[in-house]
């Protein structure tokens, strides 16, 4: 049986939602901060690692950047080459799982956006993702990681919600919470010209030391949390987790 993430009538059904004109229009004002914080030299060698459409990768080599942008789902990865055809950008886009995915001492730095981590069942998974990244950054790499922390979510949780989009599909989310705080998992069900669709999605939490300290256990040196990809702190205010992790040179 499919895993929701191996789904990919999932990632079909869900892309207009998650990947909106907005969120595309945000990719650049997100780059810059993701620069900022990554603090790389100019043409460096980036990862972008669960790039889905490539939002991120072709902002990053307009910037001048060689860009190798990596996901497991065809129709995401067709999508981002044709954003990097019409942008006249060079982008490697590579199909491939992210616990396979690794090419040693080849980036300067890699990114793991809007949640793109802690699909997995087994923790091992988890860890044997960080372990490719470390092993395909060069000494002295940087990775970035932005998702929800657990912290955050204790602070919103709403176990279900619903909107309207404005074209009248009516979105609910339900959700409930496993392994002592440590998993989520959400019914996603779109209602939408008369079809109703409904998918389970889970992933693990982390909090930001739980993931601080499985990033230097994979030999990280330098972990940095933030709260905002503007690198405010990780505190009460936080609005997601970012993690700035250094490799040693």
């Amino acid at each position: 049986m499919k895993t929701w993430h191996d789904d990919d009538s999932f990632w079909k059904t869900w892309a207009p939602v998650m990947f909106t004109k907005e969120r595309f229009e945000h990719a650049a004002p997100e780059v810059d901060l993701i620069l900022k914080l990554l603090r790389v030299r100019p043409g460096a060698a980036i990862l972008d690692l669960c790039c889905g459409p490539g939002r991120h990768s072709v902002e990053l080599a307009s910037r001048g950047f060689k860009v190798t942008g990596v996901d497991r789902t065809r129709a995401f990865l067709a999508r981002a080459r044709r954003s990097a055809a019409k942008a006249k950008r060079v982008v490697e886009f590579v199909l491939s799982d992210m616990r396979r995915f690794r090419r040693p001492r080849a980036f300067d730095a890699a990114i793991n956006m809007f949640t793109a981590f802690g699909y997995f069942r087994k923790q091992a998974d988890d860890l044997r993702v960080l372990k490719n990244v470390f092993a395909s950054l060069k000494p002295g790499g940087v990775f970035l990681m932005d998702l929800m922390g657990k912290e955050r979510i204790a602070k919103i949780f709403n176990p279900r919600t619903w909107h309207r989009e404005p074209d009248g599909t009516i979105m609910l989310e339900e959700r409930w919470l496993e392994d002592d705080f440590g998993w989520i998992e959400n019914r996603w069900t779109m209602i939408r010209k008369g079809r109703m669709r409904t998918h389970c999605v889970s992933h693990r939490l982390y909090s930001g030391v739980e993931l601080r300290n499985l990033l230097k256990r994979v030999g990280f040196t330098r972990v940095k949390v933030f709260g905002t990809l503007d690198g405010k702190p990780y505190d009460e205010d936080a609005q997601r987790l970012v993690l700035v992790a250094r490799k040693a040179r």
